[in-house]
């Protein structure tokens, strides 16, 4: 397999509201790309440069544009960033809240077929358009909306919460253990976003007792067991990353840039209730995810004994339970002992989220994917600053779109 870089990235800072500041999509673009592009060293005359070699494309992620800011042909837009992306090949790519992973595999898909030398990744969503309400429906798109989400309010946090409910149920767990659990899975994470400079919940608080404190005036319940301090947030943002040929690394003379090592992709059935019924056999709750993660350290020839961190897909607590028996951390069911051995925490054997994850960095769902494989980035490279894991050389991500229907998963590490 041809080797794919990583020359690094920007995000957004995931605390704005563009609404308030009177900005669009154009500007949230501009910022991002900008940002982007010169961490990596390349300005918009090679951009230019490479277009007339055919030897660049871009790849943008997003969800649902159309709904919050009333417009489509998203892959277009780079054209009204500069001028130097008049000609270059642009697309968007789209897989609920994994639709920045679809668009990174895009990217490298074309890179190691030979396509391109360089690709441009950016993913984005602008949520704050409308209100909360508003939003959950525009989010039950991401179900198969007239039998899963339509007349519901704030339809993922139901179905999140019914996964909690179907863990404790497959596993036989003890409900109060399970949901401590969970209460230590936010607080970690909001711990970890206060060394984030980026991150959304930087300046929040989050105590363990605010967390165990659900169904009460400062802990709301939003879905089944879960309450507010369980959900990821709405967030406007973007993220970009560079992908580059091993050709145009050496013809750059770049140095010391992680690789992408391995990757996996696996789709459940779209319906929750279809996925229950159909990983009733399997000692996983998520088999689809096991064998997405499976996937990845297959292709890279690694297992969960070489991963040093984690970025996964903490859009509930209980999606974060349940990928860490998909990672290998533990055995199905057992999730709970890595919670309370403080295995996930930032400075134990295998942390999950240092950069504060989908809870505590935020959840821009096109520009979740891209985030999290920049952080990966930013990770291995040792780049992460206050939130940096020393020594980490291999890293893995787990982005899901929908009811864990699209599983992505990401290996980045050093060569």
């Amino acid at each position: 397999m041809s080797k794919v870089y990583i020359l690094g990235g920007a995000q957004t800072d995931f605390e704005r509201n563009w609404t308030k500041e009177g900005k669009n999509m154009v500007a949230l673009l501009r910022e991002a790309v900008a940002d982007g592009l010169q961490q990596c060293n390349i300005d918009f005359d090679e951009i230019e440069a490479l277009n007339k070699e055919n030897r660049i494309a871009a790849f943008v992620g997003n969800f649902i544009a159309e709904k919050y800011t009333e417009q489509g042909h998203l892959g277009a837009f780079l054209t009204e960033v500069n001028p130097a992306f008049y000609g270059v090949p642009s697309a968007r790519y789209e897989a609920a809240c994994a639709s920045g992973s679809v668009a990174l595999d895009a990217a490298q898909t074309k890179i190691m077929a030979g396509e391109y030398d360089l690709a441009v990744v950016l993913g984005w969503e602008l949520m704050k358009t409308v209100d909360s309400a508003t939003g959950g429906q525009f989010l039950g798109r991401a179900s198969y909306y007239d039998k899963e989400s339509k007349g519901v309010d704030f339809p993922f946090p139901k179905l999140f919460g019914r996964l909690a409910d179907e863990t404790i149920a497959k596993y036989s767990l003890d409900e109060g253990r399970y949901m401590e659990a969970l209460s230590k899975i936010a607080v970690i994470n909001y711990a970890n976003a206060k060394r984030n400079p980026l991150a959304q919940t930087r300046s929040w608080f989050m105590s363990e007792e605010q967390a165990r404190q659900r169904g009460t005036e400062t802990n709301p319940l939003v879905g089944g067991r879960l309450a507010v301090s369980d959900c990821s947030q709405v967030t406007d943002g973007a993220a970009l990353v560079v992908l580059a040929s091993e050709k145009y690394v050496k013809e750059k003379g770049i140095k010391d840039k992680p690789i992408i090592k391995g990757y996996g992709h696996r789709n459940a059935p779209l319906l929750f209730d279809k996925k229950i019924e159909e990983s009733a056999g399997s000692e996983y709750i998520l088999p689809w995810t096991r064998q997405a993660v499976l996937d990845s350290y297959r292709r890279s020839g690694l297992t969960v004994s070489d991963i040093d961190i984690f970025e996964t897909h903490d859009c509930f607590t209980s999606s974060e339970y349940a990928a860490i028996s998909a990672f290998g951390l533990t055995e199905p069911g057992r999730e709970y002992e890595a919670v309370e051995s403080g295995l996930i925490d930032f400075d134990g054997g295998k942390p999950i989220n240092p950069s504060g994850g989908l809870i505590g960095c935020g959840h821009p769902v096109g520009a979740s994917g891209v985030r999290m494989i920049l952080d990966l980035y930013k990770q291995v490279s040792g780049e992460a600053g206050r939130y940096q894991v020393e020594g980490a050389k291999n890293a893995m991500l787990l982005n899901i779109g929908g009811s864990a229907t699209t599983n992505y998963v990401f290996i980045v590490g050093r060569e």
